[in-house]
């Protein structure tokens, strides 16, 4: 029978990765020599008993992912019929900060638009939808409420409407957007449509895309970054970080065009630099 470590390389995981569930692993193993008679309340008495001594949250969230990890490997093959904690998470309660290397770089993210497309009439739509995604830093939530009009070939523009968290704003569209906007706009919308709508974006069933058809589009390009954490949430991060940090524009300026109402939010995404770093440290930490 194959084993975890071999499941885990025939999955397709990196070295490191590997590492980190088979260590995982280890310590859960450790203290429960029988995991495959567990039920979801051993899962949930486990992680309570280890409380004591992994009070970060952070911690016990890496060590309840080497565990899935591990029941995956013994449903697929076959010591188990059904997975004890797959629906089971650790709420962290901590401010999210931004985690640098997890974003993805402005040739990482432009990669996105060269996706197969098992539709060849929804191949331009898409297009503009991860467009809308990787140049204006947009929620999947912000997508659905694009309409045609809001669209400006003539000035540059796109208007986005504001929401309770996000404020309005006109974003400059890429130079790579004209040709896409334009041929989705003028033709491939007008052959999907179905319903009359003002709706910018277009399913195959010519109705407009919702939010959770966004999040779906963006889940079939995993496997191009399949070790990484690649959905909307993640690509607007990635977008504003880039903003600041690979094209250095003004804090402010990115705060405008992210939305974001407070400056302080936008400043998260900043990424100090290995002399800022050094300096830092000397001022807290000299030697």
């Amino acid at each position: 029978m194959i084993s975890f470590e071999n499941y885990l390389h025939k999955s397709g995981h990196t070295n490191s990765t590997i590492k980190s569930y088979l260590f995982a692993n280890k310590i859960f193993l450790a203290k429960n020599p029988m995991p495959d008679l567990f039920t979801y309340k051993n899962v949930v008495h486990y992680f309570n008993s280890i409380s004591v001594n992994y009070k970060n949250e952070n911690t016990k969230i890496y060590l309840l992912n080497g565990v899935k990890k591990y029941y995956d490997y013994l449903v697929d093959v076959g010591l188990r019929d059904n997975h004890p904690c797959k629906n089971f998470n650790i709420l962290n309660k901590r401010r999210k900060d931004i985690i640098h290397q997890d974003l993805f770089s402005t040739k990482e993210l432009e990669a996105l638009l060269n996706r197969e497309e098992r539709y060849e009439m929804l191949k331009q739509k898409n297009k503009v939808l991860i467009s809308l995604l990787i140049f204006q830093g947009l929620n999947s939530g912000e997508l659905p409420r694009i309409k045609v009009k809001h669209v400006d070939l003539d000035n540059g523009l796109i208007f986005i409407k504001s929401s309770k968290k996000i404020g309005q704003r006109h974003l400059e569209i890429h130079p790579k957007q004209y040709h896409l906007f334009d041929n989705y706009i003028n033709k491939d919308r007008k052959k999907l449509l179905t319903i009359e709508t003002d709706n910018l974006l277009i399913g195959k069933l010519g109705k407009p895309n919702t939010t959770d058809d966004i999040q779906y589009i963006i889940s079939t390009l995993k496997p191009l970054y399949p070790d990484r954490n690649l959905n909307p949430t993640t690509i607007r991060q990635s977008v504003i970080a880039n903003w600041l940090n690979e094209k250095k524009l003004p804090l402010e300026q990115v705060q405008i065009m992210s939305g974001q109402k407070w400056i302080s939010t936008t400043l998260k995404y900043r990424q100090a630099s290995l002399e800022q770093q050094r300096e830092l440290i000397n001022k807290w930490f000299p030697l």
